[in-house]
């Protein structure tokens, strides 16, 4: 049966434990982290096993379990070789911290547009993924990518291409930057055979993130197409507190969050019927 989760991203005005805490309460059982302000990525590279460890042990506390480890590592594809090679070394560095706090993949960004342009930025993302998933080769480690705004591989060609020329490597799929870039659903679709990891939230044609009856997003469609593609993943749910980011609207986080995962229980209640 499809699982769903929440991503601790949407209570960053919370400390860690009380963001895990509310995510329990709202019947989640699993949950996405990410760096940022509930994890330090400085630590966690300083003292990965120990800080895995007390992390998890968070986690653990109110009974839930880790679906997917976002590490924010913009510049992977910088012009910069310094600072390129800066990234993959923190990437390495923050293996260990994973694996403690058992995440089951770890989504990266396939790099920023950077100043050059975008097929210098899409050149250099490709080296840069090769290595990430090299380096967890020696690990059961699932190694995704987001396509997203305003990076180099934001568009559902650009995250083909990039899945074709890194063996390995997999998708995670926040469906509203596609959405929010008019993206027709057909092509959205065929995305899902390359797909580990789902993410969604309610958005329109220019707004990251809208009011759930605003939104665009045909959740049944989604779900539909999904257990057609014999998809066995996570589907966690990501409302965010970057307001105005996109056309990000400020909303009732808690809010959207039971009324996007009210729908998806009932969806899958109704694939599994049919």
């Amino acid at each position: 049966m499809m699982q769903f989760a929440c991503h601790a991203w949407a209570y960053n005005n919370l400390p860690l434990r009380e963001a895990i805490g509310t995510i329990a309460r709202l019947g989640f059982r699993s949950i996405d982290l990410g760096t940022g302000p509930h994890i330090d990525v400085m630590v966690a590279a300083r003292e990965p096993e120990k800080y895995g460890t007390a992390v998890r042990r968070v986690v653990e506390d109110f009974n839930l379990s880790v679906t997917d480890l976002y590490l924010l590592l913009p510049h992977v594809n910088s012009a910069d070789p310094a600072r390129r090679e800066s990234q993959l070394l923190l990437f390495r560095r923050l293996i260990p911290f994973a694996i403690e706090l058992g995440t089951p993949g770890i989504t990266v960004s396939p790099g920023l547009l950077q100043s050059d342009g975008p097929e210098h930025s899409l050149a250099r993302t490709v080296p840069a993924l090769q290595r990430i998933v090299d380096a967890t080769e020696n690990t059961d480690l699932r190694i995704s990518f987001e396509p997203h705004l305003d990076s180099s591989a934001s568009t559902p060609e650009q995250a083909i291409l990039l899945v074709e020329a890194v063996p390995g490597l997999s998708l995670t799929l926040d469906v509203a930057h596609l959405v929010t870039q008019g993206i027709t659903w057909r092509n959205i679709r065929m995305l899902f055979e390359h797909t580990a990891h789902v993410q969604v939230r309610q958005a329109r044609r220019d707004r990251l993130q809208v009011p759930f009856e605003k939104g665009k997003l045909d959740l049944e469609q989604l779900m539909v197409d999904l257990a057609e593609a014999d998809y066995h993943g996570v589907v966690s749910i990501e409302y965010m507190t970057t307001f105005g980011w996109h056309g990000m609207a400020e909303v009732n986080i808690t809010q959207e969050i039971v009324k996007t995962r009210d729908a998806l229980r009932d969806l899958r209640l109704q694939v599994l019927q049919e």
